[in-house]
């Protein structure tokens, strides 16, 4: 009988219950939580997010990542036994943000350009914060200190990279996709990628006008996901604030940091951070601890992502065969080898 009830659909929907609730105890504050979190995708997450959903969907119909593919395939599959295609995730995921990089997975999968196994590995290091929200929002908004974008850079991308290298070995028994053929009678590899690049843009087929209306509509429907799901988290940690589940997630935490030597005052940030990262990394920023202290568990935030960015990634990935657990998993150790750099690399990239 209590197996039954342990169940995850139910509890879930005891879960869904209890929100009902507090959502009628407490209309006001869940109210203006929606609002917080509907402001902060229309100001900040949409013109961020959007042009670059729209560019990467665009450079997918031209036949970009073809081109890519054969171009990066040396690099991609020692490192990090992807095949070249993998290259144009890792590029756009890095400069765009999360979730471009699941976005962008996604569609290789449903194209056969990677198998379940490469698809994982691949989102499992293309989950990172863009670097205009790094630097913009972190360094100078909440930090007010420009000279910690180095520190926090550094350790939040190598640290991504480093999972790429550890994830090669995920799955290791599974047959990856074939690497390109190169015919050397045909010309350079530069030449044949932009064969490569031509016969898929063939294949696609859509005109210019098409293949804009269909970008724009796909990553409105995504952005329309992302912004109900900002929505939702805020609510959801406005209504754990009121019925004071966040304060006895912050007091488990005070012992921990205290065993590990971490100011307690930082708890806040990461309680925050556990669930949204602008939140967190504000918190963060805040908390006038020590800046080292400060940096780290910024870091950790923005490896991290945040359980609402967890449920863009499973939204996108229920799409495909690919599956969560592995993400989750490259989560946690992105966010621990992050917090290990800052302090590795202080003393060297540490604003002084």
């Amino acid at each position: 009988m209590l197996k039954a009830w342990l169940r995850p659909d139910i509890t879930v929907a005891w879960a869904a219950i209890g929100l009902c609730v507090l959502l009628m105890l407490f209309p006001s504050e869940a109210l203006h939580a929606s609002s917080r979190g509907l402001s902060v995708w229309w100001e900040v997450l949409f013109p961020a997010l959007f042009p670059f959903l729209v560019l990467s969907e665009l450079m997918l119909g031209f036949g970009i990542v073809h081109f890519l593919g054969k171009l990066l395939d040396p690099l991609m599959r020692p490192l990090f036994r992807l095949p070249g295609a993998g290259g144009f995730v890792v590029a756009m995921g890095y400069i765009s943000g999360y979730p471009v990089g699941a976005k962008l997975t996604a569609q290789l999968r449903e194209q056969q350009l990677v198998t379940r196994a490469e698809g994982e590995r691949l989102v499992a290091f293309t989950t990172t914060s863009d670097p205009i929200f790094l630097i913009g929002a972190v360094s100078v908004g909440f930090f007010h200190n420009v000279a910690l974008a180095p520190i926090l850079a550094a350790a939040h991308y190598s640290s991504g990279l480093l999972v790429g290298i550890i994830m090669r070995f995920h799955e290791r028994g599974e047959q990856g996709t074939p690497p390109p053929v190169i015919h050397t009678q045909e010309g350079s590899r530069l030449k044949q990628a932009f064969q490569a690049m031509h016969k898929a843009r063939e294949q696609d087929g859509r005109a210019f006008g098409r293949l804009l209306q269909d970008a724009i509509q796909s990553s409105t429907r995504l952005m329309i996901v992302i912004g109900g799901l900002v929505v939702f988290f805020s609510t959801i940690m406005e209504m754990l604030n009121q019925t004071t589940v966040l304060h006895s997630l912050s007091g488990a935490l005070n012992a921990l940091f205290s065993l590990i030597g971490l100011p307690k005052q930082l708890t806040d940030a990461a309680v925050f951070g556990l669930f949204e990262v602008t939140l967190g990394a504000r918190a963060a920023g805040a908390a006038n601890t020590g800046l080292l202290h400060q940096a780290a568990i910024a870091v950790w935030v923005l490896s991290w992502a945040g359980l609402s960015v967890h449920a863009q990634i499973a939204s996108l990935l229920s799409q495909t065969d690919m599956r969560y657990r592995p993400f989750l998993m490259a989560r946690a150790l992105h966010s621990l080898l992050a917090v290990a750099l800052v302090y590795a690399l202080w003393g060297w990239l540490g604003p002084h």
